[in-house]
């Protein structure tokens, strides 16, 4: 008999899972990134966004999926595995599977929103792919939420440092609740440290960019996910350091891997589109929030 797949409430979260998965399968060598486990989930879930990259894998928007997909979690996870932080925090979790890579003495906390961590608990449930014990998940609405609370409720220690992972969501909220998020990523321990991506704002993006903007935008707006926040990268370093964030690295995200990575025989390259950023928090603190933070 089979299963009906459970309805998607993140049809972003779902997207991004289908286009790591094509990675592996319509992309050749050197592979931005390898996730064996995103191929099975978005099987579970009907295939259909996937089989749209098998089908016609050199579409432009399905190419700038896999890109940017691909090098934000390559990012994130290269930082993660060279960070001391015993605990790790995923915001925004959807169906990124990086607590099954996170290793073994890691704790690990997957927030998300309560119906987007229902269905990803089913995903994984019907995909066969199992979660370590060590995994919590925590539901928040960022932004809206207390986030530090619902952690500590969770089981995170505030007086160790945590390593937070926030991939593929931050345009989704606006300033202030972005601004609200950082606020109290800020809070964590001395040490700790945030990776994140972002859009960039229209003057920053190339021509493959604005190109692919469009497209997605267009996607995800009409499935309730428009785009609210591209901030430049400066002026995300300065909310960072505002947030008490210190030092701030920012870079395009085609510079996540190496330039060997792009003499490529297969369709990716890289578009100016999404910046990352690398940041840790101060060990001396900022004494106030910043002014135009909501209450």
């Amino acid at each position: 008999m089979t299963q009906t797949p459970p309805p998607v409430p993140s049809p972003s979260a779902l997207m991004s899972a289908a286009a790591r998965a094509a990675h592996l399968e319509v992309d050749h060598a050197p592979y931005l990134f390898g996730d064996r486990y995103a191929g099975a989930l978005v099987d579970a879930l009907g295939d259909e966004p996937l089989s749209y990259h098998r089908r016609f894998p050199a579409e432009p928007v399905l190419v700038g999926a896999r890109v940017s997909t691909a090098l934000r979690s390559r990012y994130a996870e290269d930082r993660l595995a060279a960070s001391p932080a015993p605990q790790y925090v995923v915001l925004g979790a959807g169906l990124d599977t990086s607590s099954l890579r996170a290793g073994p003495d890691r704790a690990v906390f997957e927030v998300d929103r309560p119906g987007v961590l229902a269905w990803r608990q089913a995903a994984f449930r019907a995909a066969l792919v199992p979660v370590p014990g060590r995994v919590r998940q925590v539901a928040v609405e960022l932004g809206r939420d207390a986030l530090l609370p619902a952690l500590v409720d969770a089981g995170l220690d505030p007086a160790r440092p945590t390593f937070v992972s926030w991939l593929g969501t931050t345009m989704y909220l606006d300033e202030a609740d972005a601004r609200r998020t950082l606020v109290e990523l800020g809070g964590l321990a001395a040490g700790s440290e945030l990776v994140a991506d972002h859009v960039l704002p229209e003057a920053l993006r190339d021509d493959a960019g604005r190109s692919y903007a469009r497209a997605v935008s267009a996607a995800v707006g009409a499935d309730g996910e428009p785009w609210r926040w591209s901030p430049s990268p400066q002026e995300l370093r300065e909310m960072l350091a505002a947030c008490g964030f210190e030092p701030v690295t920012t870079l395009p995200d085609g510079d996540a891997v190496g330039a060997g990575s792009w003499r490529r025989t297969d369709h990716l390259r890289p578009m100016g589109l999404v910046g990352l950023v690398h940041a840790r928090v101060a060990r001396v603190r900022r004494a106030t929030a910043p002014a135009s933070m909501p209450g």
